[in-house]
């Protein structure tokens, strides 16, 4: 029965895959029809119109093997729960906020209009499924804290919200989302499944047919692209994950609680900079710039494709990170964390990221070891304070 399942959930996946490879090339046809196409502008890395909303196919192909053929396979419940119950709450929500980014595609919304948008789709994920932000592990020896209904809804919108765009900031090159997402979505499966305390079955499943959906787009994203995931892929993608990574912030061991923290490492990352970064600037925290990641590796003068290929390989250590957390001991776990935040920081400081002459941590190392340089900035120390 076991081995049967697998064969059927193994075919359900090559489906999902077919899929968007089929159909993209439709959506592309109907894109450039309907007005959802990106025009060159100062923001933007294309030199010509591209036709966006690729995502559709993406958003089409899951709905296909969550709602119709992964409820014909599962005949046996999970949780006292069908599989079609448990994920019909979830692609409801996805909807919404694809739909959204669909109509931004076309129509350019406002940016509270999108935010509604994936608020409304977080508020039936809390309203009618167990994924919720109710409970968190402090790492690292610390106590289990659970959360009212209140504190609750506002840390799972929070933390969806929250993904959702940081997920859309780092679309910004040929296959960068795509790409990450499926290196942090397999590494969630593989933790969801191994790892996890308090696992879920279903989460698993839904996990990879959302690999398969991405990994059947992403020839026509990767550079030289020739469609755009657009709002409609990059918001449906970020909630998603935003919505499967909730199961290891709620487990009952503090290594899970981080896990999808590290997983996400690089939109996160990205994210927290540009806020910090734009606030030190004085700028809104919303407002758009050319300094995230991607954009300072094409300032350094990678290739388009090469810029994209050295983000793969930044998530690749964050996700490596994550799995040997799962197998470390708690000494082992915190040399790890550290290790990681310090190579990050060198990282953000290399590049710049931060902006042009932040650079604290190479200011502490210069400071430690190099006697002129710590000498210039005591005397200077003084001077001020005497004044």
């Amino acid at each position: 029965m076991i081995s049967q399942f697998r064969l059927q959930y193994i075919l359900v996946l090559i489906g999902v895959f077919l899929i968007p490879l089929v159909l993209t090339p439709l959506i592309r046809f109907l894109a450039f029809h309907i007005g959802a196409v990106d025009n060159p502008n100062a923001r933007r890395i294309n030199k010509v119109p591209m036709p966006s909303s690729g995502g559709l196919g993406i958003l089409i192909a899951f709905l296909v093997g969550t709602l119709i053929l992964m409820p014909i396979i599962t005949v046996r419940n999970h949780y006292f729960m069908s599989y079609f119950d448990y994920i019909l709450p979830v692609t409801i929500g996805g909807l919404i906020v694809s739909m959204t980014g669909f109509i931004d595609d076309i129509f350019e919304l406002k940016p509270r209009s999108k935010m509604l948008g994936i608020i409304l789709g977080s508020l039936v994920v809390w309203a009618f499924t167990d994924y919720r932000f109710d409970s968190f592990k402090i790492p690292f020896g610390g106590p289990m804290l659970y959360f009212g209904p209140v504190l609750s809804f506002f840390l799972t919108v929070l933390w969806i919200v929250a993904i959702t765009n940081a997920i859309n900031l780092i679309d910004g090159l040929d296959g960068l989302v795509c790409g990450v997402s499926v290196i942090s979505l397999t590494t969630m499966g593989l933790i969801s499944y191994f790892f996890l305390f308090d696992s879920n079955l279903y989460t698993t499943l839904t996990i990879f047919l959302l690999i398969a959906a991405i990994a059947g787009f992403f020839p026509y994203n990767y550079n030289p692209a020739i469609i755009y995931l657009g709002d409609t892929g990059a918001l449906f993608i970020g909630f998603m994950i935003g919505v499967l990574s909730l199961q290891g912030l709620k487990n009952s061991t503090a290594v899970a609680v981080i896990t999808p923290v590290i997983i996400l490492g690089v939109p996160i990352l990205d994210t927290f900079v540009a806020i910090i970064r734009r606030k030190l600037s004085g700028r809104p925290a919303t407002e758009a710039d050319k300094m995230h990641l991607h954009h300072r590796l094409l300032a350094m003068g990678f290739t388009h494709r090469g810029a994209v290929l050295v983000v793969y390989g930044i998530a690749m250590v964050f996700s490596l990170t994550s799995l040997l957390l799962n197998v470390s001991s708690r000494l082992g776990g915190v040399l790890l964390m550290v290790g990681l935040l310090f190579t990050a920081e060198v990282l953000i400081e290399g590049l710049q990221i931060w902006g042009v002459g932040r650079t604290p941590l190479f200011d502490c190392l210069k400071f430690i070891g190099n006697s002129s340089y710590r000498q210039a900035v005591l005397d200077e120390w003084k001077r001020k304070f005497k004044k």
